[in-house]
C-alpha cells in the first residue's frame, strides 16, 4: 500500500523559497527507524509524520535527515497545510497536534496560518568553547534556552554576511545557535539565520520555533506586542509574532511543491 507524501515551502508565499518540509498522514502509527529511514530519504530538514490521536486531533513527530527533534516550527506550519488542503479540516476548523513540547494548535485565515507555541527565553549565558571562533562576530549578548543559543549582533548586515565555521558548531551539543540583528528597514523589525550542523543542517531556511526565544527576546528590547521577522537565509521567510502570556502566536503562509506516494 503507497502513502501519500507531500512537500511545502513553509513561511513562504511562492514556491522555492521559505523552509521545504515533507508531510506523511498515517492511517496509523510506524516503527522509529522507518520515519528515520524516510526522513534520510527526503533529504529535507524536517519530514513530519502525524497519526490519528485517541484524544482527537493528531500526534506529531520531527525528523531531520539524522535526529529526531522535540519541537519544529516550519514542518507544523506544513502539516496544518496539508490537513486543511486535503479535506482533514475545515477551514474554520483549529488543527491540534500532540508532540514532545506539548500540544500545539494552528488556526488558518486567509493565506496565514498562526502557530501557538510555547515560550522559551533565552537567559543569559556564557559562550561555550568555539562558539566565538565559529562565528567570527563581536556578540552584544549570548544566552541559552532549552534547546539553542541566541547570539545578538549589531546589525542586519553582519547577520546576512556570516559564514560559520560548521566544523566547530557541530561541537558545540545542542540542537543549534541563533543570530540576529535588528532590521536595516521598517520592514522587518529583526532578522536572524539559524545554524544547526549538530542535528544534520548547516544552515536551516526559517526556524519557527527558534521564534520562541526571539520574540520575547525583541519584544522586550524593541516594547513592541507585535513584530515582522526576516530569516535572511538564502531562500528566506517572513514571520509575524505576537506574545500572549507564555505562548508565541508565529504566522506564516505555506504553498504545496509536490506531492507523490511512498512505496515503503
Amino acid at each position: 500500500m503507497s502513502i501519500t507524501i507531500t512537500q511545502v515551502d513553509a513561511f513562504a508565499d511562492k514556491p522555492f523559497s521559505g523552509n521545504p518540509a515533507a508531510v506523511c498522514i498515517l492511517p496509523s502509527a510506524r516503527d522509529e527507524q522507518w520515519m528515520k529511514n524516510v526522513a534520510l530519504e527526503m533529504n529535507l530538514s524536517e519530514t513530519a509524520f502525524l497519526t490519528p490521536a485517541a484524544e482527537g486531533g493528531f500526534n506529531l513527530r520531527w525528523f531531520t535527515p539524522t535526529v529526531e527533534v522535540a519541537l519544529c516550527g516550519h514542518a507544523t506550519l506544513a502539516s496544518s497545510h496539508v490537513l486543511w488542503e486535503r479535506g482533514y479540516l475545515a477551514a474554520d476548523q483549529h488543527a491540534k497536534f500532540h508532540t514532545k513540547s506539548g500540544v500545539l494548535t494552528a488556526t488558518k485565515s486567509g493565506e496565514w496560518i498562526t502557530l501557538n507555541f510555547p515560550v522559551s527565553p533565552a537567559i543569559a549565558a556564557p559562550a561555550p568553547e568555539g562558539l566565538i571562533e565559529a562565528l567570527a562576530v563581536k556578540p552584544l549578548f549570548i544566552g541559552k534556552n532549552t534547546f539553542d543559543y541566541l547570539v545578538e549582533v549589531d546589525s542586519e548586515e553582519i547577520v546576512r554576511s556570516l559564514k560559520p565555521n560548521f566544523s566547530i558548531l557541530y561541537k558545540l551539543g545542542v540542537r543549534g545557535v541563533m543570530v540576529t540583528g535588528p532590521g536595516s528597514s521598517s520592514e522587518f523589525d529583526f532578522v536572524s539565520r539559524f545554524f544547526a550542523p549538530g542535528s544534520g543542517i548547516d544552515e536551516d531556511p526559517v526556524t519557527g520555533s527558534a521564534h520562541c526565544a526571539l520574540t520575547p527576546f525583541w519584544k522586550a528590547k524593541l516594547k513592541k506586542e507585535e513584530l515582522t521577522a526576516y530569516q535572511a537565509s538564502a531562500r528566506g521567510g517572513v514571520l509575524k509574532l505576537r506574545m500572549e502570556g507564555d505562548r508565541v502566536l508565529i504566522s506564516g503562509k505555506a504553498v504545496t511543491t509536490l506531492r507523490g506516494e511512498l512505496y515503503a
